[in-house]
């Protein structure tokens, strides 16, 4: 992991979580916009995973960060799900918690990464 990539992640999933608070004060239910979001944030969140798990080693925290690892890769899947669910304006908000969510554990991760190296 670096910290460019990550906070890189971290921007746009803090991105993700205001658009999606727009959009619920709008009082509008998630669109094709939030929706592609999360796909992209999903996708980038792989491959964090990926260059993560190749480098594993350097981690001294191994269990936590792979738990914060795996734990971040669900929660945009989940928020899709459950904001496509509901369709008021809680949706957006269920996706700017989750969005928010990514962002916090993603710098956890740094932190867990940083501590080994």
């Amino acid at each position: 992991m670096t910290g460019a990539y990550s906070g890189w992640l971290i921007g746009a999933a803090l991105l993700l979580a205001l658009a999606a608070v727009v959009t619920a004060a709008r009082d509008r239910p998630m669109g094709a916009v939030l929706l592609a979001g999360l796909g992209l944030l999903e996708l980038a969140l792989l491959v964090q995973a990926g260059l993560a798990l190749g480098r594993i080693g350097q981690v001294g925290e191994k269990a936590t960060f792979i738990g914060y690892l795996l734990g971040t890769l669900v929660i945009p899947p989940a928020a899709v799900w459950w904001g496509r669910a509901e369709r008021t304006r809680w949706g957006p908000g269920v996706i700017a918690v989750a969005a928010f969510t990514v962002a916090v554990m993603t710098a956890r991760l740094l932190q867990i990464w940083n501590a080994g190296a």
